[in-house]
Parts: structure tokens; sequence; C-alpha cells
């Protein structure tokens, strides 16, 4: 996928910056985006981020770091946090440099130092993980709190950011309540996903139903909807048939699927009939002691959803399950295993089986 989209809104040879953003966000004050057509969608979902999910207030200090790709979604977003508060800064990323960037920029570092609410909405590259976005997200949790909206798409405003987060938060609670003292969860699939997850009491499950001010970490990936936590151990096969994430969602939908075999929460082999992508993937979980990991179990509660799109930030809240390997979020979750890299597999039509109890049976929640 090429993520270095050119900005229609510029002239020629100029660089899109934030002035350019201005540009951009007047022209949406009309309700109509540069194409003459209405948005009421897209500005939905906007309305929900800022509203319902990040409750900004008049007393907020609002940052907002996106990029050319994504120059609508910010102007919706800073439409509606305007509407309520008159503190509001906007960053291009690509205006400081050709991406993937070094480090983050000391203009944004510093906006950051004061914000109360930030939102992001770029493309992910390569190397920016830990060269852009875990220093800024130290930054804006150290006073605020942060909507993480990475490689967020109009689509995904329309569908996943339009959902019931009164029915999110609901299904969330429930699955979450169900999960918490698991010692065991078992899910499988018909294409041959199998594994058996094990838990460690003192490992946190967390909670992400799209309340994020009340949050214990301050930040949430939007759209929002899973509860996660590392297993103590794991062990099976997984048939990944839904998306693969970190820089990889270029590869995406996944067909055919990826193939994952684990072995005491470590991937012994991995297999895909794209070879280039499965030679890829074999040198990410090279990438540090933990790359190889299985660092995160997940099942995703955005009832809401209806298909997957092949886009990480969205699919891994389907209805469903998702494993990762690498960083283990150990500030959130206690586990310790920490690593830089991250990247997510979502496993489609799961049945989950927690302590002998069926919660999920071929995608469809079973809560009662």
């Amino acid at each position: 996928m090429d993520r270095t989209r050119a900005c229609g809104a510029c002239d020629p040879g100029s660089n899109p910056g934030r002035g350019v953003i201005l540009k951009w966000a007047d022209a949406m004050a009309t309700g109509k985006g540069e194409t003459g057509r209405p948005n009421e969608l897209l500005q939905k979902g906007a309305r929900q981020a800022v509203v319902n999910c990040m409750k900004i207030s008049p007393s907020d200090t609002v940052v907002i770091i996106g990029d050319t790709g994504s120059k609508r979604i910010i102007e919706a977003i800073m439409i509606e946090c305007s509407a309520l508060t008159g503190k509001v800064t906007l960053f291009n990323l690509d205006d400081f440099g050709k991406r993937p960037l070094s480090g983050l920029p000391e203009e944004i570092a510093s906006a950051l130092g004061n914000a109360t609410a930030t939102f992001y909405t770029a493309a992910s590259y390569k190397g920016e993980l830990n060269s852009v976005r875990r220093p800024m997200l130290s930054l804006a949790t150290k006073k605020g709190r942060e909507a993480h909206m990475i490689d967020i798409t109009e689509q995904i405003m329309e569908t996943g950011m339009c959902s019931d987060y009164a029915k999110i938060k609901e299904v969330t609670l429930k699955v979450f309540n169900l999960v918490k003292g698991a010692k065991e969860i078992r899910v499988t699939t018909e294409l041959g996903t199998d594994i058996t997850a094990t838990f460690n009491p003192d490992w946190k499950w967390i909670v992400c139903d799209g309340d994020i001010p009340n949050m214990p970490h301050r930040w949430s990936n939007l759209p929002d909807g899973e509860v996660f936590t590392c297993p103590l151990e794991l062990n099976g096969t997984v048939i990944a048939d839904g998306s693969v994430g970190d820089y990889f969602e270029s590869y995406n939908p996944l067909r055919p699927p990826i193939k994952l075999v684990v072995s005491k929460s470590r991937v012994v082999s991995l297999e895909n009939d794209n070879k280039q992508l499965e030679r890829e993937l074999n040198e990410y979980i090279k990438s540090d002691k933990n790359a190889n990991h299985i660092g995160e179990f997940a099942i995703g509660t955005n009832i809401g959803l209806k298909e997957f799109i092949g886009t990480m930030l969205q699919d891994e809240k389907f209805p469903g399950v998702h494993i990762a390997v690498g960083n283990s979020y150990p500030e959130q979750t206690g586990a310790p295993f920490p690593s830089k890299v991250h990247c997510d597999f979502v496993i489609g039509k799961t049945t989950i089986v927690v302590d002998g109890k069926i919660i999920m049976k071929a995608g469809k929640l079973v809560l009662e």
C-alpha cells in the first residue's frame, strides 16, 4: 500500500503543513469536503471520538497529529473539538520530513507537554513505533489522554467509529467478567486454529471500551472494543485469516491465511503461501528476544462491525480473537515481556471456551 499519497489541496511543490490543514478545515466548516459531497457519517464518527470517547470539554488543550492521507479525518475531528474548546493545535507529520521520521519533532513534543487530549491519525511506517509513537504516547499521557487512531481511514470513521459505544461498553464488561478469572481458554476455528492459553492471575486483563478518560493507562486505540491480556502460556496452531498488523497491512486481507505454530508462547513456525510476507514476518520475529513471544491474547467486542476491512485498527475489534507477538504492554498487563515490536494476527469465526464455558461460537458471542 502506498503510504506517500499526494495532497490534492496543496499547490504544486508546496509542503502539506499545518497552514494547509487549516485551509482544509475551513473548507469543512460548511459540512462538505473538497469534493463537495456531504460527510455526515464521517462527521458522526468524529463526534463519537471527541464527545463520547475522549469527552473533550472547554478546559481541554487539544493536539491533533495526522498526515496528508488523513486530512479529511483531521478536519472532522478539529471541527468537533473546536465546538467545545478554543485550544486546538494541528500538526501534519509530513511537514517535518520524509517518512519514516527518525524522531518525534521538537515542536510536537513541546505541544504535547501542555496537552490534556491528543488525537493521532497518521499512517504507520516501519520504525516509527519506536521513533515517534512511543515517545508521543509517553508525553501525551503525562497530563492527559490519547486517542490512538493509527492508519485510520474514512471507511473506519464511517463504520467502527459509528458503532453504538454504550452497547460496546456493556458487551465488553460482560466479556471481561467472564474472562478476568480464567484459568484456561481454548480457541478453535473450522480453518484449523486450535490454541489453548493459560493465564497468570497476577497479570491484568485490560478493558478497552472507548471510555478513554476512565482507563487507568489513559489511552486507547479508536475505534475500540476489546479485552486483552498477556497469556501465561499459549500452545497450538493459529490460522490467521483476518488481518496482520504493524507495517504489514499492505498484505491484507490475508488470502491465503498465515499459519503460526506456537509452543510455550514462542512462535516456532510461521508459514504463508506469499513467500515475501513469510520472509518478512520471520525476520520480524527475530527483532529481539521477545519478538517471537506471544505478548497479547485479546477478544474483540465491537458488535457494530460486520466484516473485516484489512486494517488492523478496526479488524482487531471484530468479535473474535487476535493474538500478537512482541511487546506485552508490561505497564498495563504486568507481564514482563517488553519488546520493540508488536504485531497482531486476527482470527475469524472463532469458537471460544473459557474454563469449559462457550462464550463465542463460530464468531457469535454467547453471553447469556
